[in-house]
């Protein structure tokens, strides 16, 4: 799929069916997720797998909408701040790098018919109790992985010329 199309068809899925996501299918998101680029290239995060059967009373604690744990895997990426990045302002570039690894997986995981949903409104200390995170790792974003069980709406966005500027504010 042309990488244009590709993203305009990406939307914030909030329905799953219940149909279990192939391994050849994860393992080609995670790939994606591993090819991210980050900032020196020191891929400081670590991303999980959760099946939700079984799991779903502890997830959701961490996000307590139903279609959270509708789909059949949640993946967590956690970022590790200690070990990234950061610019001589010493702006660490933890969740910049994180996001990105997010923006691929989400991306790939719709050019193989698979929805997702970007969930930053989590409990983050629900998170690090129920997903055993060691100290120093942060979990950043969260995204159901399954297939969708329904049909994206329009997008809202706001027009090119409020977001772009050219040579200076």
């Amino acid at each position: 799929m042309d990488v244009h199309d590709l993203i305009a068809k990406r939307y914030s899925v909030r329905a799953y069916k219940p149909d279990p996501v192939e391994d050849e299918k994860l393992q080609q998101v995670l790939e994606a997720a591993r090819l991210a680029p980050t900032a020196a290239n020191r891929q400081a995060l670590q991303l999980i797998v959760i099946h939700t059967t079984g799991r779903e009373e502890d997830l959701r604690r961490i996000y307590g909408r139903d279609w959270f744990v509708q789909a059949p895997l949640v993946i967590c990426a956690c970022g590790i701040p200690e070990r990234n990045w950061a610019r001589m302002d010493g702006k660490n570039y933890n969740d910049v790098d994180v996001a990105i690894v997010m923006d691929h997986l989400i991306l790939a995981a719709t050019d193989l018919g698979l929805g997702t949903c970007w969930i930053g409104a989590f409990n983050p200390d629900a998170a690090r109790e129920v997903l055993g995170l060691p100290e120093g790792v942060e979990p950043v974003a969260f995204t159901p992985l399954g297939y969708p069980a329904d049909e994206p709406r329009p997008k809202k966005r706001a027009e090119l010329s409020d977001l772009v500027r050219y040579e200076t504010w």
